[in-house]
């Protein structure tokens, strides 16, 4: 049996806002170890001999972020998709399933989310074996983990009958929603419910023909979506009018709690779904005094907490179970069981039309990244870094001026007509709606202080007309 990974790479974390953000959303950043939660999920199950390459869902937004982190780690997709809106994970699903049925008409989705952590690998693919038998026979089987704590933050699915004479998989008897803390003890006490994992394994074709069945919208709309996509670069962009069309549902609602071949397989793994703090200081090992702590910290008479800096010291005394995050145009201090209103911050910064929800002081391009050092009225300041053989697009500014200095490196500089070799200490003037270019013809990175000036400073403030990337 040829089992092909599905990863979603969708979400934005906002509960592990300040660092999880829109553009950079927690699937994406090395949260528990020092590669990127994405690499650590494809990694895990690259080593199995019956798997195929993986299968990525992503945000259009996220596409090069995601096929450079697959390249740092050595593994070529079988495709990149690009959702062009969030639809939740049933038309993600369905979309993949209809690509991986077109090249395999016998494929078998191994479905996970981008952003979970499971320490015990082995029990891991025991599970999946396991669940392989079931779904050779017609079964879409869930993973339901077998609770440690009468946790609040997950939904439970409760096992009826045991599933094709199976010692170890059950059929699926009913699905239920996160409950309050007494409901969820008397879930563990009783013994047959566990944690709602998110992660699936069935047939492509089986998964499509019961979204036939019970949501047809969704799978008109993600056929018709992958059946007018078109390759872009390496990317595999799925049809923007037919996906946004799609009804939003969960895999669970649309299909799972609805079909009569579902199961569930109880598995033992070390599951997290990593979704508020709490839970990311919970699957870290914390030193004596239960601290996890990550970056310039300094502690002082603290226990049971998580804190993190990014950009500068922080110094925390005397105190118990806190959060404490700093980046550096955010800081979050929390009590541990009052993790879960962070998005609601989320939601205000929202209302505000403010921006530190959206992206980082530095952000991330194709070609290397920005990062915002000081801004004021009519001006602002960047450290550019664009990396060796990369260039940006042919572009021009309606609204303002910007001045270079390279700072190391060698910088190729379009500005008009006229194509210039800047090296160390050396700097040009872009005038307002001057058609201009900057590369890195060397061997080593690029990096430049660029100083904007002018009306308005907005990214939107671009206009493109030529770009290796194939950006609007």
């Amino acid at each position: 049996m040829k089992i092909y990974p599905v990863i979603l790479s969708g979400g934005a974390g906002t509960r592990l806002w300040p660092l999880s953000r829109a553009v950079l959303p927690k699937q994406l950043l090395p949260l528990v170890t020092d590669k990127t939660m994405l690499q650590d999920t494809v990694l895990r199950v690259s080593g199995w001999p019956e798997l195929m390459a993986p299968l990525v869902v992503c945000g259009n937004e996220h596409r090069f972020l995601v096929a450079e982190q697959l390249r740092e780690i050595g593994v070529t997709p079988l495709g990149i998709l690009l959702e062009p809106v969030g639809r939740n994970t049933a038309p993600a699903v369905a979309a993949a399933a209809n690509y991986l049925r077109a090249i395999d008409p016998d494929a078998v989705m191994l479905v996970l989310p981008a952003d979970h952590v499971i320490d015990k690998n082995v029990p891991f693919a025991q599970a999946v074996a396991q669940a392989s038998a079931l779904v050779a026979d017609g079964a879409l089987a869930t993973f339901g983990i077998v609770p440690q704590a009468p946790e609040t933050g997950y939904g439970y699915i409760h096992r009826g009958e045991r599933a094709g004479g199976s010692d170890t998989a059950y059929q699926v008897d009913r699905f239920v929603e996160k409950p309050d803390r007494a409901t969820a003890e008397l879930f563990v006490a009783d013994g047959g419910y566990y944690w709602n994992s998110g992660m699936f394994l069935f047939r492509a074709e089986g998964y499509l023909r019961e979204l036939a069945e019970f949501a047809p919208a969704i799978a008109d709309a993600a056929e018709a979506a992958v059946r007018l996509g078109y390759r872009d670069l390496d990317f595999c962009r799925l049809d923007e009018a037919a996906f946004s069309s799609c009804p939003s549902d969960s895999i669970d609602y649309a299909v799972m709690e609805r079909t009569r071949h579902a199961v569930v397989v109880p598995a033992d793994i070390g599951w997290s779904d990593v979704g508020s703090w709490s839970a990311l200081w919970q699957v870290q090992q914390g030193d004596a005094q239960g601290n996890v702590q990550r970056g310039d910290v300094y502690l002082d008479g603290v226990s049971n907490s998580l804190v993190r800096a990014e950009s500068r010291i922080v110094a925390v005394i005397g105190v118990n179970d806190l959060v404490v995050v700093e980046t550096p145009d955010a800081v979050l201090v929390a009590h541990k069981d009052q993790v879960q209103r962070v998005k609601q911050i989320v939601d205000h910064l929202k209302s505000k039309e403010r921006t530190e929800h959206l992206h980082h002081t530095k952000v991330y391009r194709p070609w290397g990244y920005y990062e915002g050092i000081d801004a004021g009225d009519r001006f602002q300041v960047k450290r550019i870094t664009v990396k060796p053989g990369e260039k940006l697009s042919l572009q021009m500014h309606h609204h303002r001026a910007e001045h270079w200095v390279v700072v190391s490196g060698t910088a190729r500089v379009t500005c008009g007509d006229k194509v210039s070799l800047l090296s160390e200490n050396e700097s040009t003037y872009i005038p307002i709606g001057m058609n201009h270019r900057l590369e890195n013809p060397g061997k080593v990175p690029l990096h430049i202080i660029e100083v904007q000036s002018g009306s308005y400073l907005g990214e939107d403030d671009i206009v493109r007309f030529e770009d290796i990337y194939q950006r609007a």
